[in-house]
């Protein structure tokens, strides 16, 4: 809006900052903040542990900003580049149900759908084919499986979205999320999805 380079750079520096903080480049998947990189906070399996909807945050974040970025922005190639390493990895943690589960690596940490990370992932994986980075030869099946779950389990009777974790920073064992977890982040995060399945139509 302002035109100044200004922005555009201090977004860099903190991306950056963020990156090689939180960044796992051998699985493609970003760690809640310092408090979670392996081994620190370990899943009940042992397991590395990353929150579904933190993740969804972030890939949600390299759609919108990829939408917005000049072409010719030198941070672009970085950006794709991470945006399409968590598309892989979400191929590899997908659940048969079609959603994702709190904790990505282990189900068994936090078992059972979870909405706001699935509805996240959805838009962005819906993004990235409206957007020519993501094949849909490869990536529509389990786009629309994600969808189908958003649509026939997450949505209850009465038009709530269920199945979203509480508000909190991880995804404890102790917390049971059920047909009647709704939250507002999670009905936006449904509608975001639906607007990108929208367009791809």
């Amino acid at each position: 809006l302002t035109g100044n380079q200004q922005y555009l750079d201090k977004l860099g520096e903190y991306f950056q900052f963020a990156d090689d903080l939180m960044y796992d480049k051998t699985v493609g998947l970003y760690y809640r903040d310092a408090k979670y990189v392996f081994p620190k906070e370990p899943t009940i399996n042992g397991l590395k542990n990353f929150w579904s909807r933190g993740n969804g945050w972030v890939y949600a974040a390299f759609a919108k900003v990829l939408t917005d970025l000049p072409e010719n922005d030198p941070r672009r190639p970085l950006f794709t580049e991470r945006f399409i390493a968590m598309s892989k990895a979400l191929k590899t943690t997908q659940q048969e149900g079609g959603y994702w589960t709190r904790t990505m690596l282990d189900p068994a940490h936090a078992p059972g759908p979870e909405t706001s990370g699935t509805a996240f992932f959805t838009y962005g994986l819906y993004w990235g084919m409206n957007n020519g980075l993501l094949s849909k030869k490869e990536y529509l099946p389990m786009a629309k499986k994600a969808w189908k779950y958003l649509t026939e389990t997450a949505l209850q009777e009465d038009m709530n979205i269920g199945y979203v974790q509480p508000i909190g920073e991880n995804a404890s064992p102790k917390t049971t999320v059920s047909a009647k977890s709704t939250y507002n982040f999670g009905t936006g995060a449904w509608l975001l999805a639906a607007c990108e399945v929208y367009r791809s139509l």
